[in-house]
């Protein structure tokens, strides 16, 4: 891709949106060493949502430094990725954490299992972790 795309390009979207990717979070623990977990996440808006234990690794994290980058990966030919950089803000509303759980259920485990797994995350201790993008990068065929 030339020039540096951003969260509203219509590939981006599609790309983030496609089937049951993973995001891996990167983020610093206490210390600074560098971290990665997998979540599951969506799109929402400008923003990628993803719900995290408020004491979780990620959970800490993200309330000491909100600095994090996810990246999305096609692990199949043509090869392709896009990384995010942003910061995160977070939540701990249950209101909110029923909404984006449910989506976020929707999307990897189906419509029908989304309003149990909702209801199932959107738990006191349970955080809403919002990633507005500063940066995006993107290659959409690593082989081309």
């Amino acid at each position: 891709m030339t020039g540096m795309p951003s969260i509203q390009d219509p590939d981006v979207r599609a790309f983030l949106s496609a089937g049951t990717r993973t995001g891996k979070l990167a983020f610093l623990a206490p210390d600074g060493r560098p971290l990665v977990a997998p979540v599951w996440f969506v799109l929402d808006g400008a923003e990628l949502v993803f719900n995290t234990g408020r004491e979780t690794a990620k959970g800490r994290a993200v309330r000491r430094d909100p600095r994090v980058s996810l990246v999305v990966d096609l692990e199949r030919q043509p090869y392709a990725f896009v990384q995010v950089q942003g910061v995160a803000t977070v939540s701990e509303d249950l209101d909110e954490l029923l909404r984006t759980a449910t989506v976020i259920a929707a999307r990897y485990m189906g419509a029908d299992r989304a309003e149990d797994f909702g209801r199932r995350n959107a738990v006191p201790g349970e955080l809403v972790v919002r990633i507005r993008a500063q940066r995006v990068l993107a290659e959409f065929d690593m082989t081309g």
